[in-house]
């Protein structure tokens, strides 16, 4: 079966909005199933000084769990769609804390982003949901090049 960008962000979205590590895993082992690479990472804290470490969690996991090569060309795709992701939320959560979990999910040269979190102070959390995708080569891996 082929999916398009659509189908990869909706997966990304399922993984970023699975409630435990249990479920995150099951449907890890489902997309892999249908030729889909992911993993799912957890973040939290004060929006903006988390920007950088949010971006840094979503590269190492997909590089970690071959989502992406670990090379410029995977990590650039990661932390471009990631950055789009978060320019989505910076409206909302400017100025307070976040926490959710991001999703990444590729399929072939589709690459998506999902972030889910909770944006609020104390008790008083609103609910945002980012996403964002990127092509990159099919294989990259066979595209090294020294950039």
């Amino acid at each position: 079966m082929e999916y398009n960008s659509i189908a990869i962000g909706r997966a990304a979205l399922r993984l970023a909005i699975t409630e435990s590590r249990e479920a995150e895993q099951e449907l890890r082992k489902q997309l892999h199933e249908q030729g889909i690479r992911s993993v799912a990472v957890d973040f939290g804290g004060q929006f903006v000084p988390s920007i950088p470490k949010i971006i840094e969690h979503a590269v190492v996991a997909a590089q970690r769990q071959r989502v992406v090569a670990d090379n410029h060309i995977g990590e650039g795709a990661v932390i471009g769609a990631t950055q789009e992701a978060l320019e989505q939320l910076k409206r909302k959560a400017i100025g307070l804390n976040v926490g959710g979990k991001i999703g990444v999910a590729r399929y072939r040269e589709h690459l998506s982003v999902a972030i889910y979190a909770g944006v609020g102070i104390l008790h008083l959390n609103e609910i945002a949901v980012a996403i964002a995708h990127r092509s990159l080569p099919a294989h990259e891996e066979e595209s090294k090049h020294e950039g």
